[in-house]
């Protein structure tokens, strides 16, 4: 074996060792992968030798040899040791190459790195400037943390060296060893002042960049070089007046890269300090008008220019002339000029508005070019340029771009517009036709938020029913391609059906359209059965016939609205044939449809919440979401269902919109309704009492429901079980465990309080309102009352007293001081979590409870506001937890309601 490898070294030693010169041509002269590997293997085995026979004269030029190898990417760790002995060499040409070596081969993490270090302290301390500067730039590329601790003294001595050049190394190695370590800022403390008056750029320059990271890493350090500010206002003011300099001399400007880091500097010192800001107001604007625009060096020092003036403290001129340099940087034909003069105007809109108002037809002309990056930039600050003065020109200016709109930006641009609308529109036809072009042009990309907000601004806005109503009928008589456009016009449609029969024909950009039931009927069929219809759509205009058919009386269309309704019980999809037989069978009963399809209550307003473009976002209508609330729930939202726990303020308004489901009608009756008409829908919400088995007392029995009770709630599924009208003055209800609320037949879905927006109710859940026979709850007697107020909840010792008052600027507006008192019979009471619910028609905030544990013999407190603006009886459905002393959980569900008369 020793002697296979004996002449195995034999044969290698005999071959020729390439010169470094040779070694480059003969890779170049290579035509393929193989042959250039199969050359460096060959010089990489010759260098081994030579390494292992410690041919010391070779040394220098196999280390050079072997570094263009590791340039090419080939292994070369094997030559770690040898440039340590290149280190060691007393000539300047060895330890060179052995520096340049160590940094390229060892990082910090390699072993052989420790063995570096009594090298580099020797060589900081060498005679020799330039071996000095050699030591100091291998310390500043692959220092570690130890080598920091352990060389830090050496570069601080050599930070107060009388040479130029190791000074300026010195101070580049101490912005390495700091970043590495920031403990050791406070040992350059003093060193770094003196290099802020040094005469030379490089020193400067080199001590400005290790202030301004020591103040990154450490702000109090900030009022120390504070001090120093007039300093560098007056470095600043030399470098801007300074005379043509060859040695530092940029394209015509005087040492760019100086004025840009005392820029950076005097921004960071100058920031929320009203003095140093004053300091530098007037070399600021000397810099900002004297500086050439036409090079891209002047554009980088007005760049840093305006990023200063816009941090610190500046006068209002100064500022408008900066904004002014950022509308000069969109006229440059330089793209990376332009995506920074929007970026900056971005940020700087809120601060100078009017000022960036100027150049808003720049801007715009920016909405159509070729980068993507420009158009996005421009488009985000389009949308932050909108006022009350302008909004009708941007409006319409981003509207004509959204027609030609990357499709990445339409969700975020119709997102964007309706909230702008909705906070700038000069009145409510503009807000109304803006939203409808909106629709038109991008319906495909449209949140499900903004479709709502839609529908509920139409809704609320009566005297334009008829109008909007008829707009909507023409644009779908043209294109029913864009999905949300005709989930509105349906709707809308559905709903005010009769408004527009009777407003007869009208004009449509001078085109007469005739309207009548079969006309209106025939629109919607066509949507029914046109190429662009899915499952939601098809939801839609069922639920919008079934609505017609309560609101057109033509004998023809009516039956057409049958026969269409009847085609769909075959459905394949289970929804639709679910709807379509229930429907269907809805027929059967005249004496109630009407109400149950009755028009839907004004809502409350409401608006649109905008989530971050990256950020999850709801899905477009029709886009089904796994995580997504069914259609009943959205159903429930827009009918008001609103529930509310103690923390922090909610609301209990609708969020989203959907076509209605037979269980679960679209509208409460108004007040004008007969009473029997109130007791059926309120069966039909699912309100029912609960059994006498789970009341604390028992109720008394009444008279059997109205028969029409008894069918509707077969047709719907539900339990034919009469309920119980209240007394006048029955206890309050409570139920032992959460686990008897399905006895209850209802369902309830409170908000935690961590929740940022109210949940909506689940897929087909009763109402919250309850019959009237559970929902009536009176005060105990005076006597029997220890606490003010009327009792909702008396159980273990925890007695809850509701004391209600109405507020004095808002006669809608109900204040209930909750009271929690602990009677002491069961102990402590803690973790005690109270929740309610109101009907749809009213809407429900809760403070936080002063405190969720109560101590015997003392009471807590909870604020409620209840928003009535129909002034209906004030009904709360309410669930109490919280832990005794013994450390039993309990559970309970307790009805309150209505306050009697003249408790408010």
């Amino acid at each position: 074996m020793n002697s296979i490898n004996s002449i195995s070294q034999q044969i290698l030693s005999k071959l020729p060792l390439y010169r470094l010169k040779d070694l480059i041509k003969a890779v170049r002269a290579c035509k393929t992968a193989a042959e250039e590997r199969a050359v460096i293997q060959k010089e990489s085995a010759n260098i081994r030798t030579a390494f292992k026979e410690e041919h010391s004269d070779t040394r220098h030029a196999n280390v050079s040899k072997l570094l263009y190898i590791h340039m090419l990417g080939y292994p070369a760790h094997f030559g770690q040791m040898e440039c340590l002995k290149l280190v060691a060499s007393p000539k300047f040409a060895d330890k060179r190459l052995g520096y340049l070596g160590i940094m390229l081969l060892i990082d910090e993490k390699t072993e052989v790195l420790t063995l570096v270090t009594n090298s580099l302290k020797n060589d900081l301390n060498h005679n020799n400037m330039y071996v000095v500067g050699l030591a100091l730039c291998t310390l500043g590329n692959i220092s570690s943390s130890e080598m920091a601790r352990d060389l830090c003294s050496e570069v601080e001595k050599l930070l107060g060296s009388s040479n130029t050049y190791i000074r300026k190394k010195a101070a580049l190695c101490a912005l390495r060893i700091i970043r590495r370590v920031p403990e050791l800022s406070e040992n350059f403390l003093s060193r770094a002042k003196t290099l802020l008056n040094d005469r030379s750029h490089g020193v400067l320059v080199t001590g400005v960049t290790l202030v301004t990271e020591m103040c990154r890493q450490h702000p109090e350090y900030i009022e120390i070089f504070r001090k120093g500010v007039p300093l560098l206002v007056r470095h600043l003011k030399n470098l801007t007046s300074a005379g043509f300099s060859p040695e530092h001399d940029v394209t015509g400007v005087t040492d760019p890269f100086l004025q840009v880091k005392l820029l950076r500097l005097l921004r960071m010192l100058a920031k929320n300090d009203q003095e140093a800001s004053d300091a530098m107001n007037d070399i600021l604007a000397q810099v900002a008008t004297n500086t050439e625009s036409t090079k891209n060096v002047g554009n980088a020092i007005l760049y840093e220019t305006v990023l200063t003036i816009m941090d610190i403290q500046s006068e209002a001129g100064l500022r408008v002339l900066a904004v002014n340099i950022l509308g000069k940087f969109l006229s440059n034909r330089d793209n990376n000029i332009r995506y920074v003069a929007l970026e900056t105007l971005n940020k700087t809109v809120g601060i100078e508005s009017q000022a960036v108002q100027r150049h808003r037809n720049i801007i715009l002309d920016c909405l159509r070019d070729g980068d993507i990056s420009i158009r996005r930039r421009a488009l985000e600050l389009s949308f932050a340029l909108i006022n009350e003065s302008n909004v009708r020109v941007l409006t319409r200016e981003l509207l004509a771009f959204l027609e030609v709109a990357d499709t990445e930006f339409k969700q975020s641009m119709t997102t964007k517009l309706s909230l702008a609308a909705e906070r700038f529109a000069p009145n409510n036809r503009w807000h109304i036709d803006t939203m409808l072009r909106m629709l038109k042009l991008a319906g495909n990309h449209v949140r499900e938020e903004v479709l709502s907000g839609f529908i509920r601004l139409v809704v609320q806005t009566t005297q334009l029913h008829q109008y909007t109503v008829q707009k909507l009928y023409a644009g779908l008589k043209q294109d029913i391609s864009q999905e949300a456009f005709v989930l509105a016009g349906v709707w809308v449609i559905g709903e005010f059906g009769d408004v527009l029969v009777n407003g007869g024909n009208f004009e449509e950009d001078n085109k007469p359209m005739e309207v009548s039931d079969n006309a209106v009927i025939d629109l919607l069929e066509s949507i029914l059965i046109g190429p662009y219809a899915n499952q939601l759509t098809r939801e839609y205009v069922l639920t919008a016939l079934m609505k017609l058919s309560s609101r057109l009386h033509d004998a023809q269309a009516q039956q057409k609205i049958k026969a269409l309704l009847q085609e769909h019980t075959a459905s394949m999809e289970v929804e639709i044939q679910q709807r379509a037989v229930e429907y269907t069978h809805l027929f059967s009963f005249d004496n109630i449809r009407a109400a149950v399809l009755e028009p839907m209550p004004v809502p409350e307003g409401r608006s649109i919440i905008e989530t971050n473009d990256n950020g999850p976002t709801s899905p477009a209508p029709g886009k089904s979401s796994k995580a997504g609330p069914s259609d009943q729930d959205l159903l429930l939202d827009l009918m008001g269902v609103g529930t509310a726990s103690g923390g922090d303020e909610q609301e209990s308004n609708a969020t989203s919109l959907a076509p209605e489901s037979p269980a679960a009608p679209h509208s409460t009756p108004q007040q004008s309704q007969p009473a029997q008409n109130m007791d059926l829908l309120a069966d039909l919400f699912g309100g029912s009492s609960a059994p006498p088995s789970t009341q604390q007392q028992q109720l008394p029995t009444s008279p059997p429901p109205s028969s029409n009770t008894n069918v509707l709630m077969d047709l719907l599924g539900g339990s034919d079980t009469a309920s119980a009208p209240a007394p006048s003055t029955p206890p309050a209800q409570s139920v032992n465990s959460l686990d008897s609320l399905a006895s209850l037949g209802q369902a309830f879905s409170p908000v935690s309080p961590s929740s940022p927006a109210q949940r909506s109710l689940g897929a087909g859940s009763p109402s919250l309102m309850g019959s009237p026979a559970t929902a009536a709850a009176t005060a105990m007697a005076g006597s029997a009352q220890q606490q003010p107020g009327y009792q909702a909840y008396s159980k273990n010792g925890l007695d809850i007293n509701l004391v209600p008052s109405r507020d004095r600027n808002n006669p809608a507006i109900i204040n209930i001081q909750v009271l929690f008192a602990n009677s002491g019979a069961q102990g402590v009471i803690s973790s005690l979590q109270f929740q309610a619910a109101v009907p749809r028609s009213q809407k429900l905030q809760m403070a936080p409870a002063s405190s969720n544990v109560v101590q015997p013999g003392t009471t807590e407190k909870q604020q409620m506001r209840i928003n009535n603006p129909q002034q209906s009886a004030v009904k709360l459905r309410l669930r109490i937890a919280y832990v005794l002393a013994s450390g039993d959980k309990v559970e309970d569900l307790a009805e309150y309601g209505p306050f009697p008369e003249g408790a408010f």
